[in-house]
C-alpha cells in the first residue's frame, strides 16, 4: 500500500477512534449521572428521580449521533480502502452514498444502543416503584 493511501486510511482511522472513545464515555457520563440522581431521589426529593429520565434520553441521541458518524467513517474508511492511489484526495466527508445506507433512526434502534438504554430506564423505572411510595 502506498504511503498517501495509508496516510489517509490513518486520518479516517483516527476520527473513528475518536467517536469510539466519545461513544464510551457518554456511556459512562450517563450511568453517573442517573445513579447521582437516584441516590438523591432516595432522601427527602423524590422528584430527582423523575428528573433522572431526561439525562438517558439526552444521552440516548447523543450516543446514537456518534454511532452514527462512527458508521459513516467506517465506510469512508472501505471508500479509501478500494480507491486507486492517484485518486486520492484526503476527503474526509463521508459519501451520499454512506448516508443513504446508515440512517440515524436505524442507528437509533440498533442492538448496540438500544439495550443498554432501556435497561436504563427500566432501572430507574423499577427503583421509583420499589424504594418510593
Amino acid at each position: 500500500m502506498d504511503n498517501k493511501k495509508l496516510s489517509h486510511l490513518e486520518f479516517v482511522q483516527g476520527v473513528i477512534n475518536r467517536l469510539g472513545t466519545n461513544s464510551f464515555l457518554i456511556k459512562s457520563w450517563c450511568i453517573t449521572l442517573v445513579a447521582a440522581l437516584t441516590v438523591l431521589s432516595s432522601g427527602t426529593k423524590e422528584q430527582y428521580i423523575l428528573v433522572a429520565y431526561f439525562p438517558i434520553i439526552i444521552f440516548w441521541f447523543l450516543d446514537t449521533y456518534y454511532l452514527w458518524q462512527e458508521r459513516l467513517y467506517r465506510a469512508k474508511y472501505n471508500e479509501v480502502r478500494n480507491q486507486k492511489e492517484n485518486t486520492i484526495d484526503f476527503s474526509m466527508k463521508p459519501s451520499t452514498k454512506s448516508y443513504q445506507d446508515n440512517q440515524y433512526l436505524s442507528t437509533l434502534f440498533s442492538k448496540t444502543i438500544w439495550p443498554f438504554y432501556i435497561i436504563l430506564l427500566a432501572t430507574v423505572l423499577l427503583f421509583m416503584f420499589v424504594f418510593h411510595d
